[in-house]
């Protein structure tokens, strides 16, 4: 199974971004797939931006993401 984080593009610089996950998690993360600037919300699988989210799509995603594991 695959799995694809949401985060927060910080900021760009060419084809890399540095996204906050939450919780203080921040990576750097390639983003040629995708057209990302600062403040937009990506969908990151293996360390590639795969999609730009829609913030409210985002923000629930991480949401439930937290929800699980705290139950965990």
């Amino acid at each position: 199974m695959c799995l694809a984080i949401p985060a927060k593009v910080l900021e760009t610089d060419g084809n890399l971004a540095q996204v906050d996950f939450g919780n203080g998690v921040l990576r750097e993360v390639n983003v040629m797939l995708v057209e990302a600037k600062a403040g937009d919300y990506v969908l990151v699988h293996a360390g590639y931006a795969i999609q730009v989210l829609d913030q409210k799509e985002a923000e629930e995603t991480l949401r439930l993401w937290n929800e699980i594991l705290r139950t965990e």
